[in-house]
């Protein structure tokens, strides 16, 4: 296989770059991985150099380069096929897919509202009147592929796949601002907040030298 590199924003506030840093770990992958600062002078020709889209995250594929979360996300479940990143059904990998696109491309308010950012000390955040209706879909969401595909397992679709990495970031949103849950949807917070492989991006996180004030 080709040498594989991930080109990632500060791991406190770029969600984007954790979810196919995520998928990557969770396959077992070996890759590199090149950390850019956000908001910072030099931050635009840097990404730059390593991606027209001008955005992070990127991956370095040997010549090929992704360039988008949920694509790179897919060249990883494609490289790494025993992980599992996507539900061995067609129908049930269809719903996944449809699952993880309702990430990628909505629930802006609650972006807004509840940026992601590790270095905050966590407690609660009322709620914007905008954003409630986006959270309770995500709730709704979370508990009906559980309840329909969970198989007992603690993620969306029992074991872990692509779809919890695309939520992994509004785990942290939701445990950082105690956003209002359901038990069950708790449960799954936690289990996603207590992969290994979050607690070692969220302990990076902590030590970077640089800080965004939102």
């Amino acid at each position: 296989m080709a040498p594989l590199t991930l080109v990632i924003g500060n791991k406190a506030y770029s969600s984007w770059s954790l979810r196919p840093w995520l998928a990557l770990r969770q396959a077992g992958a070996t890759f590199d991985e090149v950390v850019i600062p956000l908001r910072q002078p030099e931050t635009k020709p840097a990404i730059l150099g390593h991606s027209a889209a001008g955005k992070v995250p990127a991956l370095h594929w040997g010549e090929v380069t992704v360039w988008e979360s949920l694509a790179i996300c897919e060249a990883v479940a494609d490289l790494f096929p025993d992980a599992g990143l996507w539900p061995d059904d067609p129908a049930v990998r269809a719903v996944a897919r449809a699952a993880a696109t309702e990430m990628h491309g909505g629930f802006p308010e609650v972006r807004k509202a509840f940026p992601m950012d590790l270095k905050r000390m966590a407690g609660e955040r009322p709620v914007p009147a905008e954003a409630a209706p986006e959270i309770a879909r995500i709730g709704a969401l979370w508990g009906d592929l559980r309840r329909r595909f969970g198989n007992g397992g603690p993620f969306l679709f029992g074991r872990f796949t692509v779809v919890d990495a695309m939520y992994a970031p509004v785990c942290i949103r939701f445990d950082t601002y105690r956003v209002p849950l359901d038990g069950d949807n708790w449960d799954y917070v936690d289990a996603v907040l207590a992969l290994p492989a979050m607690r070692e991006w969220r302990e990076a996180a902590l030590a970077e030298p640089w800080q965004i004030a939102y």
